[in-house]
């Protein structure tokens, strides 16, 4: 299993401290949430922030876009060293262009669906994808409870994937801990977003080996 911890859980007076503990880790991505008051009700960090941080990581960076009209940021986005660039279907009126963006740019294309999106709304462009992000919770903050009914949902995203022939990585956001994280790696997720779990751990770089190891 591919751990992301979402640095929205970590200590922002510690920024540098966490992001190297995350390097020393058996961690696969650092997962950063940027949100603008708007789509979500939270405003988190924006690109400067970023930056700083892609000079210190030595994980992938996967950028999650919980705001309008992302498809004005990719270049900016691409400048802050993203691998993943992560939008939300219910901002992009024009998916498929966006996604064109984001791969014409370098990075890799992944699209996330709220709790109640359905997955069937990406049988069209799931080819296209490099990765699906479902949120296990409600976009916007972080310790929230895990939505259960994520689990049936990986599960019809993972025989979507297989279906169209696809590529795409699944990854789950939202109330993951050891006993959802096991549920969800069997219901066919690969990557796993932990952000209090991790954070708020005695020894985040032994949580983050358990959950790498589910």
């Amino acid at each position: 299993m591919k751990v992301a911890p979402s640095l929205l859980s970590a200590d922002f007076a510690n920024l540098e401290r966490d992001v190297r503990m995350v390097n020393r880790s058996e961690a696969s991505l650092l997962h950063l949430d940027v949100m603008d008051g708007v789509f979500v009700p939270n405003i988190s960090f924006g690109f400067p922030v970023i930056e700083s941080i892609k000079n210190i990581s030595e994980k992938p960076l996967d950028v999650h876009l919980m705001i309008v009209e992302p498809q004005k940021f990719v270049s900016q986005v691409r400048d802050c060293g993203a691998e993943y660039m992560n939008v939300h279907y219910e901002t992009c009126q024009h998916l498929h262009r966006t996604v064109q963006q984001i791969r014409s740019a370098g990075m890799k294309a992944a699209v996330t669906l709220n709790p109640a999106t359905p997955v069937e709304v990406l049988r069209d462009i799931v080819a296209d994808l490099d990765m699906v992000l479902l949120m296990s919770v409600n976009p916007g903050f972080g310790g929230q409870t895990f939505i259960e009914q994520t689990l049936d949902k990986t599960r019809r995203l993972r025989n979507l994937i297989m279906e169209a022939g696809a590529k795409a990585l699944i990854e789950i956001d939202g109330g993951v801990n050891l006993s959802t994280g096991k549920s969800l790696a069997e219901a066919g997720a690969d990557i796993l977003v932990a952000g209090s779990f991790v954070f708020s751990s005695a020894d985040p770089i032994l949580t983050i080996k358990q959950l790498s190891n589910l």
